[in-house]
This record gives structure tokens, sequence and C-alpha cells, in this order.
């Protein structure tokens, strides 16, 4: 019986004691009762650059394994990835040409390049007349016509002068596509209409001033 009476009493301390409150934590002055979302950006870390003793050479910047590459990174014949083939630019696109490409490349243009080369390649735009330092230049100019396909293309992989990389932003065929209507743009300027095909020459004729 007194076996009994103890593990009953032993039951009623244990239910009381689940069924308390906590004491509640004692906050400092000023503490704010809402959870504390920074905790993670204020936590101690190392920055970019910074000496790391944990590190055998001392860096916390890490070089990639050896052999590896972005898993986003387009591979393969480098004439189509880079532009660049047996150390010379590319002379041919290296993709189909079609006028869904070349379309397809002016709707890619006017989006990535127009607000500084102009929506016709001329190298005017709102942009270009801010820009004393350097202006963009004309992609129409018998100059940068001359350019092999490759070497527009690189331009756009790697960024030229003030102009920074596109590759992050525009993938492989977009590329392509704007080298396709960057060469129709030059051929436009300098097509004579009477080399125009009959019904392109009449529309020529309406639609010029």
């Amino acid at each position: 019986m007194r076996g009994r009476s103890a593990a009953l009493a032993g039951l009623a301390a244990a239910i009381w004691v689940g069924c308390t409150p906590a004491t509640p934590e004692v906050k400092e002055p000023g503490e704010s009762d809402l959870l504390d979302l920074e905790r993670m950006i204020h936590q101690k870390r190392y920055a970019p650059y910074e000496p790391a003793e944990m590190f055998d050479n001392g860096a916390v910047m890490r070089h990639p394994p050896g052999g590896t590459v972005p898993n986003d990174r387009v591979t393969g014949d480098p004439g189509l990835t880079r532009g660049v083939t047996g150390g010379a630019y590319v002379d041919r696109i290296p993709i189909p040409v079609t006028l869904e490409l070349v379309q397809y490349g002016q709707d890619r243009y006017e989006i990535f390049c127009g607000a500084c080369h102009g929506v016709a390649g001329d190298g005017e735009s709102e942009v270009a007349r801010h820009m004393t330092q350097r202006r963009p230049p004309s992609l129409v100019d018998a100059r940068i016509q001359a350019f092999p396909p490759g070497r527009v293309y690189q331009v756009i992989v790697e960024g030229y002068g003030l102009m920074r990389s596109y590759e992050p932003n525009i993938p492989l065929r977009e590329r392509w596509a704007i080298v396709a209507y960057v060469k129709a743009l030059g051929r436009s300027r300098a097509a004579a209409l009477d080399a125009l095909p009959p019904p392109l020459r009449e529309r020529a004729l309406k639609e010029l001033p």
C-alpha cells in the first residue's frame, strides 16, 4: 500500500512539473520580443580574400577542383562555344542561319544591344550620347562589318573596352542569333536597291522615305 501511494505521489509530482509554466527568460533592457532574423547575417564568418588559418595555404578563397567547369558552361567545339578554332576566329556562323534565327537575333539585339549601339546599329542612342569617355561603335560601320563572325561572338562572350561580358545573360544560340542579325544589319546598309529581288525592291521603295 505504501509503495502504491509513493508511486501515485511521484506521478502527481511529474504531472504538476509538466503543467507548470517554465520560468520566463529574463531579457536585457531594450531587447525585442521579435524573432531575431538577422542572426545568420551577424554570425562569425570569413569575408572574401580574408586570411584563413583553417586552410593550408592561409587563404579563404578556394580554387575549384582541377578539371571541373561551371555546371552552366557549354562545352564542346570551341568554334561553337567560344567563336575561335585553331587560334583563329571562325569565319562562318556555326549553326544554320535561317530567317527565323535572324528575326530572333533582332529581338535579342534590341533587348541587350540596342540601348547602347542603337536600334539601327549605328551607335546612335540616348545612352551613347551620354557616354563621353568612349561612345559605343557603329556596328554597321565597314570596319566592324569586316570582323569575322567569331570575333563579334567573342565580344559578346568576353566583353570589350567598357562593354561587359554578356555570357551569363545570353545563351549560346541567342549569341549566334545576334551575330547573324548584326551581319544582316550591315548588309542592309550596303545593299543597292537594284540588287534586291523585285518583290523586296518594291517593298523597299514603298517603305523608304
